[in-house]
C-alpha cells in the first residue's frame, strides 16, 4: 500500500479533526471576549509566522493544525465578532464551517455534472432558493429546464455583478458578434449610481471597455440615483451618437446602504430598451421583511441580480451568486465546446455544466455552504435575523443622534452613519480630521471595528450590521467607545 506524505489514516485524521472542533467550538465560545481586531504590522504578522523557507521535510499533521489555529486565533480581524461593523462581511454560520469541511473532503469539481453529480443539483437547488428569497422571477438555475431563469454561484459581489455585466452586454450586442467582440459595439455607455461599488470600473477595464464608458450619475440627498438626471444622459448620449446599453441599479450601497429607485429605472429601461442589472450584493436579501422598502422590492423587475449569500445570508466566504432573468443570456456569455470535454447526456434529461454558465472551468464546491445555511435558518429564519440586524442599525442611529457630541448622518437597511463633533466648535475641515483619527484609534483598540464613509463630502464613521451574534449592548459599545476616543483626542489636542 502507498504511504503519501499527505495522507491522514482515518484514527489520525478522527483525531486531529475532534481536536480541531475542539479548538474551533472554544474560539466561537470566547470570541465576543477577544479584542476585535489585533493591533499589529505586516512585520509582525511575518514574525509570527517566521522567516524559514519551505520546510525539506513535512512536520506532524496534529502539530501542523494546532499551530494554524493558534496563529489564525491569536492574529485575526474577526468578522464574525458582535462587534465587527466595518464592512458588509457577515458572521459566518457555524454549519457553513461544517460544509466547507465536508466539501473539501469530498471536493467534486463542479465545472461538469458528470464530475459532480450532487453537488451540481445542490448548487441548482441554492440558486433557486437565493432567487425566491429575494422575489426574483421563476428561479430554475443555469440549465432553465423548468422555467426561464438562470443563475451560478461564483467567488463574491464582484464576480457575481462581472457575471452579469458580460450576460447583459452579449445580450445587446448579440451572441454572433463573439468574434469581433466589443470592438463590434463602439461607444457603448453603461450608466450607474455616482456611489455604485468599484467592481464596476474593475470590470469596464477588464472587458476592454474602458473607464470612459462609464456614466456615474448624480445621487440625490439619501444617496440615491437621480432618475431624470439618468433620462438626461441616456438622451444626450444618443444625441451624440452613442450607444447606451446597461443601466446598473444598487440595491444596498456600500457607504450609505441607499437604495437606487428600481422601479423607475425598470420603467426607464424598458423604454429605453436597456439591460437593467441589480446590484444587490448587500441588500437583495432585505427583500424579504415584511417591511422591505418598495423599491428593494422591485429588483424583481431586473435583467440581472447579484447576491452574496456570504454578506446578508451568513454563509461563510467566498460565496457569490449571479441571477440572470432568462437563462440563455447567460449560457451566451459563456457557452464553448472544447474537443477535450464530453459531458452532454440524455437529450430528455439533460445535464447542467456549469463551465457553459461561467468563466471557471474547474469549480469548488462553494454551493454546500449556503445550501446548507439556508436549510438550517429556513426563510423565517432570514427574515428574523435580517430584521433584527436593521432594527439594531436604527437604534445604533437613534443613540448617536441623541447624544449632544455626535452628529447622526444617515440610516438605511443596517447601516447607520455618525460623527463626533464634540462641543460644535469645530469646523467641518477640522472634523474630517479628527474622525479619521478616532476610526484609527477605535480599530487599534479592538473594542468595536467601524469604517467611513464620505457623504457630501464629510467624513463619517460607518457602522454595518450584517451579524447574528451583534445585540443592543454591542451597539451602545459603539456609541460609547467613539465618544471616548473623542473626547481623549480633542483633548490630547488641546493646548495646556
Amino acid at each position: 500500500m502507498r504511504n503519501a506524505p499527505a495522507e491522514l489514516s482515518p484514527d489520525q485524521f478522527r483525531a486531529i479533526g475532534h481536536d480541531l472542533v475542539d479548538r474551533i467550538a472554544d474560539f466561537l465560545t470566547y470570541l465576543p471576549t477577544r479584542p476585535v481586531a489585533p493591533d499589529s504590522t505586516p512585520a509582525a504578522m511575518r514574525g509570527a509566522l517566521g522567516d524559514a523557507g519551505m520546510p525539506e521535510r513535512g512536520e506532524d499533521a496534529a502539530r501542523v493544525a494546532q499551530d494554524a489555529a493558534r496563529l489564525l486565533f491569536d492574529n485575526s480581524t474577526f468578522n464574525g465578532h458582535p462587534r465587527f461593523f466595518g464592512y458588509i462581511t457577515s458572521s459566518a454560520s457555524p454549519i457553513g464551517a461544517l460544509a466547507d469541511m465536508l466539501a473539501a473532503s469530498v471536493n467534486p469539481n463542479c465545472g461538469a455534472w458528470g464530475l459532480s453529480p450532487i453537488a451540481t443539483e445542490i448548487e441548482l437547488q441554492s440558486i433557486r432558493w437565493i432567487a425566491e428569497l429575494i422575489g426574483f422571477g421563476r428561479a430554475t438555475g443555469a440549465g432553465a429546464r423548468e422555467g426561464p431563469l438562470g443563475g451560478i454561484l461564483v467567488s463574491g459581489g464582484n464576480m457575481a455583478n462581472m457575471v452579469c455585466l458580460l450576460a447583459g452586454l452579449r445580450a445587446q450586442i448579440g451572441a454572433e458578434k463573439r468574434a469581433s467582440g466589443f470592438a463590434s459595439a463602439p461607444g457603448m455607455r453603461i450608466y450607474a449610481s455616482a456611489e455604485v461599488h468599484t467592481w464596476l470600473v474593475k470590470a469596464a477595464d477588464t472587458y476592454g471597455l474602458g473607464t470612459n464608458a462609464l456614466r456615474f450619475v448624480p445621487v440625490d440627498s439619501s444617496q440615491a440615483m437621480r432618475p431624470d438626471a439618468l433620462t438626461q444622459m441616456i438622451a444626450e448620449d444618443r444625441r451624440a451618437g452613442l450607444r447606451p446599453m446597461v443601466v446598473v441599479g444598487t440595491a444596498g450601497t456600500v457607504g450609505t446602504g441607499a437604495i437606487d429607485p428600481l422601479p423607475q429605472i425598470a420603467q426607464l429601461c424598458a423604454r429605453e430598451k436597456l439591460w437593467f442589472h441589480v446590484d444587490g450584493a448587500y441588500g437583495a436579501p432585505a427583500a424579504v421583511l415584511p417591511d422591505a422598502p418598495a423599491a428593494l422590492r422591485a429588483l424583481s423587475l431586473g435583467d440581472s441580480v447579484a447576491v452574496d449569500p456570504h454578506k446578508w445570508l451568513y454563509a461563510p466566504m467566498e460565496a457569490g451568486c449571479a441571477l440572470v432573468r432568462h437563462a440563455q443570456h447567460l449560457h451566451d456569455a459563456f457557452e464553448f465546446h472544447p474537443v477535450y470535454y464530453k459531458f452532454e447526456g440524455a437529450a430528455d434529461d439533460p445535464p447542467t455544466n456549469f463551465h457553459e454558465w461561467g468563466p471557471q472551468n474547474s469549480r469548488g464546491f462553494r454551493a454546500l455552504k449556503v445550501w446548507m445555511t439556508l436549510r438550517q435558518a429556513g426563510r423565517a429564519g432570514y427574515e428574523r435575523m435580517i430584521g433584527d440586524d436593521c432594527a439594531l442599525s436604527r437604534e445604533m442611529f437613534a443613540l448617536a443622534k441623541a447624544h449632544p457630541e455626535l452628529e447622526a448622518m444617515t440610516q438605511a437597511l443596517s447601516i447607520a452613519t455618525f460623527r463626533y463633533v464634540g462641543d460644535g466648535t469645530r469646523d467641518d475641515k477640522q472634523l474630517d480630521v479628527l474622525n479619521a483619527a478616532i476610526l484609527d484609534r477605535l480599530q487599534k483598540q479592538g473594542l468595536v471595528y467601524l469604517s467611513n464613509a464620505v457623504i457630501g463630502g464629510r467624513f463619517a464613521l460607518r457602522a454595518c450590521i450584517v451579524n447574528f451574534r451583534t445585540a443592543s449592548a454591542d451597539v451602545r459599545a459603539v456609541i460609547d467607545a467613539t465618544v471616548d476616543a473623542g473626547r481623549a483626542l480633542t483633548s490630547q489636542r488641546s493646548p495646556a
